[in-house]
């Protein structure tokens, strides 16, 4: 026997320790079997100070099976054993092995002969977390355990898996690209943000394919009042792309409906010609513009000369313009909103959009127009900017397919990690672009019919950069991410968020994961946010985290029946995540 309880205080036993039975031994950390006759219950040895040992409970054997989890407390007189290292992987690892189940995940950093994995299940149909400070292994991690899914295993193919991973850094690309060299069924896929790489596709999403809450998202929209302009622009843009006659006929309607409301603003006579002229300045067509003649009976003269103002500050000729206008109005329609079902680019956007301001009459509003002319000089910058190319879709092409493409390799043969290098934008423009492209295969994962089907994992490197605690919950109503963490598993989508600073992410998609793979943390704020936000964390599991060697992690959560630390082997090939070389780059031979 280990020793005698002495004491049972919620899931902790104290034991007044056999000398003999732990003579020469480390015991802390190893595991125990808790033996009182009605039951046989599994603990762990946490703490251990001379002939004293602190045993935390983690759950119970029954009928040859480890359940996590202690209802009842045993006995002070139940007989405590150190459970044999051959037993333990009905506790850590995987006792009946199945490739088509089963993951291999690492070594017990405890028991060196014993492989702990997980059910492919119980870890990847689970939103999953994975935490560690600058030089914990994350990466190397990260990159081994797809390893393990897609290169170890040698009787089964996880052929229809998508892996969409967001890489912060363009890191992954090396662990990953050789996948087909070691099994032609295995394909990787690569898109960048460099426009200067020749080994990989440029990022390019179809703007067709995106809606209002896609577009207020691009432009960085906050107000609400900026919602309608985004919505008409993109109505507009179901006229403007088609026939020319009947897009003349619709700006003409929209540019003098705009100049009607200002003349029968009953502004001053200056202020009404300003806007006027403003509006015609940069809103005009070739029938309606500053200089379009206006006939009458032996007389014909430029719009502009209507708007001169006489000696007593009026303007004289307000009626014939106004009659002049009325002849451009049309019969008003309902434009419908774009279905995907045809092709327009940013340029035919910014047309739409700047139409769209008028034809709201913000233009009357300085507060509503400023609001909205923010966002009109953000599409401009997009569109004269290095950036647009991502948005510049050769061809045209349905959601469907869009899809589709993004999980075909190069070869024509499914892609099973698919990986978007977003290292050569800003963050802003990151964010959006991890924001558009999870809402797109969300979109498309809950309109499967079959549903669940076709899975999709989206796995974000760097997550505290793009889920945040937004402004789009109380802007569009939802955050992708929250919404995804929260619905994403009945459609088969799933998040695996990575991050070396889980304080910065969003409390709402933190709260739903289920599985947790914690390296070695550092700051206080983010231990502390881990140790209040991660359900099922224990003080014993914190103790660990600034402990913990490179390459070695904390595993918990569903997938795992006790928190277990696991020593991950070093990929191969490895990510480029390496430091600098610093001794390497500065130090020469002085002799050279």
């Amino acid at each position: 026997m280990l020793g005698k309880i002495t004491s049972v205080k919620e899931h902790m036993l104290t034991v007044n320790l056999n000398p003999v039975a732990v003579k020469n031994k480390n015991i802390v950390n190893l595991h125990v079997l808790i033996d009182d006759g009605e039951k046989k219950l599994v603990g762990e040895i946490v703490d251990v100070d001379h002939d004293e040992a602190k045993i935390f409970l983690l759950g119970e054997v029954y009928s040859g099976r480890f359940l996590a989890g202690v209802i009842k407390k045993p006995a002070f007189s139940a007989e405590i054993k150190l459970i044999p290292e051959e037993k333990m992987p009905l506790i850590i690892g995987l006792p009946n092995y199945n490739e088509k189940k089963h993951l291999q995940f690492g070594k017990s950093a405890i028991y060196d002969s014993i492989d702990v994995g997980v059910n492919i299940n119980d870890f990847f149909s689970n939103h999953f977390a994975i935490f560690g400070a600058t030089g914990s292994g994350k990466s190397c991690s990260v990159a081994r355990l797809f390893q393990n899914l897609f290169l170890e295993k040698k009787e089964v193919t996880a052929y229809r898996s998508s892996i969409f991973v967001f890489d912060a850094y363009g890191e992954y690309k090396p662990a990953f690209k050789t996948m087909h060299d070691n099994n032609d069924k295995l394909n990787f896929k690569s898109y960048t943000t460099n426009t200067k790489f020749e080994d990989s596709e440029i990022l390019r999403i179809p703007i067709w394919l995106l809606d209002v809450d896609d577009i207020a998202i691009l432009l960085g929209a906050d107000k609400h009042s900026q919602l309608p302009i985004i919505e008409k622009a993109l109505k507009l843009i179901n006229v403007f792309v088609r026939k020319e006659e009947e897009v003349l006929k619709h700006k003409n309607d929209i540019i003098a409906r705009a100049l009607l409301d200002i003349l029968s603003s009953g502004s001053p006579s200056v202020q009404i010609r300003d806007q006027i002229i403003s509006i015609l300045s940069h809103y005009k067509t070739k029938e309606l513009n500053l200089e379009t003649m206006v006939m009458q009976p032996g007389y014909n003269r430029p719009l502009r000369q209507l708007l001169l103002i006489d000696g007593s500050g009026k303007m004289r000729e307000v009626e014939l313009l106004s009659q002049f206008l009325d002849s451009f109005l049309a019969e008003e329609l309902e434009f419908g909103m774009p279905d995907g079902s045809f092709r327009y680019n940013l340029k035919d956007l910014q047309d739409a959009f700047n139409f769209a301001l008028i034809s709201e009459g913000v233009l009357k509003s300085n507060r509503v127009y400023d609001d909205s002319n923010v966002l009109r000089v953000r599409l401009q910058s997009l569109v004269n900017s290095d950036y647009s190319i991502f948005f510049d879709y050769p061809e045209f092409i349905t959601k469907e397919n869009f899809i589709k493409e993004l999980i075909t390799a190069p070869n024509g043969e499914k892609a099973q990690i698919i990986n978007f290098n977003i290292n050569y934008i800003d963050d802003r423009l990151a964010k959006t672009i991890t924001k558009i492209y999870s809402k797109l295969l969300f979109n498309y994962s809950k309109e499967n019919e079959q549903k669940g089907t076709r899975p999709f994992h989206i796995v974000l490197e760097e997550a505290h950069r793009y889920v945040q605690n937004d402004n789009d919950i109380n802007l569009l109503g939802y955050n992708i991410f929250d919404r995804i963490t929260k619905e994403g598993r009945k459609y088969g989508i799933i998040l695996g968020l990575i991050s070396q600073r889980p304080s910065e992410l969003s409390e709402t998609s933190l709260s739903q994961c289920s599985n947790f793979l914690i390296f070695r943390m550092l700051h206080p704020l983010d231990i502390r946010y881990i140790r209040e936000m991660v359900p099922n964390i224990t003080d014993e599991i914190v103790k660990f985290l600034r402990l913990l060697q490179p390459g070695s992690c904390v595993c918990f959560g569903l997938a795992f029946n006790v928190p277990t630390i696991v020593r991950f082997k070093m990929p191969n090939p490895a990510p480029d995540s390496y430091s600098s070389n610093i001794s390497g780059i500065w130090f020469v031979e002085n002799n050279k």
